[in-house]
């Protein structure tokens, strides 16, 4: 397999930890450069991030010393990349500018940001489960003027869990979904040293979510138009979220409550789980977990603490499916946040994007 020289824009805040930490020893990919911030630029990698360092091990060796780039210096950093992974914390508008500045350099962006989700151009994508959305790339690379940039993204952290369970069932006509999201402090970038308010308590708010939550999955759902210009979004189902930040590190657990057309039987659903085929699988990516989806018989699983590190933190579990009185059933899911739902499911789109020949060396 070709090597790909990757760039980390925001690279000093948790998700850019986050790309660091996944990349040091990934088989395709090599860091070559870490941009962020002016105040920023001109540090190295452990000046500038200090004591905002996340986790509980050390910066890798292998970006301590390295220099971080200014990221609003476009050019000079994508003359040192193939690609560029982005997480940076700035307003949508800007976000927005941003990736497409990079893109127009002519090089690839994959982002963790929200700002070009919902353009009808750019992908955004689950790997196992649309990844033929990638086929609009070439239309907006003809909006953008480019030959080899363009952006693709992946979704809000809070849906990566209770979609890919959703989704091998949409053939019985998945009518309504409700859905309450239980979501970790690091999906705010936070630690518990760092927002002690949350120890010992729960925030029914979380700016944005909700909506996310409700509109995010029907483009996911969607399909590409007729000439492959654009991705229209499923029409249905109708989905109402609420969503809840909890005081636990890494995690978020979805209760899911759905209606179908076709009512399946419960052994049909526990089947499609587990037998789920996965297109990241079959391609071979580095990053792809054997067994995507994952059911626990146990009544108290999943747990956050026990199971969101699933298949390295990239599988989806799932417990407690059983009839539901208002609606057909329901069933608890929960995945890993800052590695599936963000940096893992970024490294693991990159990869699907070098293996279907949209991202190539410069």
């Amino acid at each position: 397999m070709k090597q790909y020289r990757v760039g980390i824009i925001g690279a000093t805040g948790m998700v850019g930890q986050r790309f660091v930490t996944l990349l040091e020893n990934h088989p395709w990919f090599k860091v070559t450069a870490l941009a962020a911030s002016a105040s920023s630029a001109g540090k190295t990698y452990l000046e500038a991030v200090g004591s905002r360092w996340a986790f509980d091990w050390d910066i890798p060796a292998y970006v301590r010393d390295m220099v971080v780039m200014d990221a609003s210096e476009c050019e000079k950093v994508a003359s040192k990349v193939d690609f560029v992974f982005c997480a940076v914390a700035l307003p949508k508008d800007k976000t927005r500018e941003l990736e497409e500045a990079y893109a127009r350099t002519e090089t690839p962006v994959v982002s963790n940001n929200s700002a070009c989700r919902m353009l009808p151009d750019v992908p955004m994508v689950i790997p196992e489960i649309n990844s033929d959305h990638t086929r609009v790339i070439p239309a907006q690379r003809m909006r953008l003027g480019t030959e080899r940039g363009f952006i693709a993204v992946k979704p809000n952290c809070s849906i990566q869990n209770y979609v890919p369970a959703l989704s091998p069932l949409r053939s019985y006509g998945i009518r309504k979904i409700s859905v309450c999201t239980y979501q970790a402090i690091s999906g705010a970038g936070k630690t518990f040293k760092r927002w002690p308010e949350m120890i010992d308590n729960v925030i029914p708010y979380i700016g944005g979510e909700e909506e996310k939550s409700e509109k995010e999955p029907l483009k996911i759902w969607g399909s590409l138009n007729s000439d492959l210009s654009a991705i229209v979004n499923a029409s249905e189902p109708v989905i109402s979220a609420q969503c809840l930040r909890v005081p636990v590190t890494d995690g978020h657990m979805s209760a899911v409550s759905v209606s179908f057309d076709t009512v399946p039987e419960e052994a049909a659903i526990l089947d499609a789980w587990r037998h789920f085929d996965s297109p990241a699988a079959r391609l071979g990516l580095p990053s792809a977990p054997k067994q995507f989806l994952n059911y626990f018989d146990e009544p108290d699983r999943p747990q956050t603490r026990l199971d969101r590190s699933i298949e390295n933190g990239m599988g989806v579990a799932i417990g407690r499916l059983r009839r539901d009185s208002l609606f057909d059933y329901k069933f608890v899911t929960l995945s890993h946040n800052t590695l599936r739902g963000a940096a893992g499911g970024g490294v693991l789109s990159a990869e699907m994007l070098c293996a279907l020949d949209y991202i190539r060396n410069k």
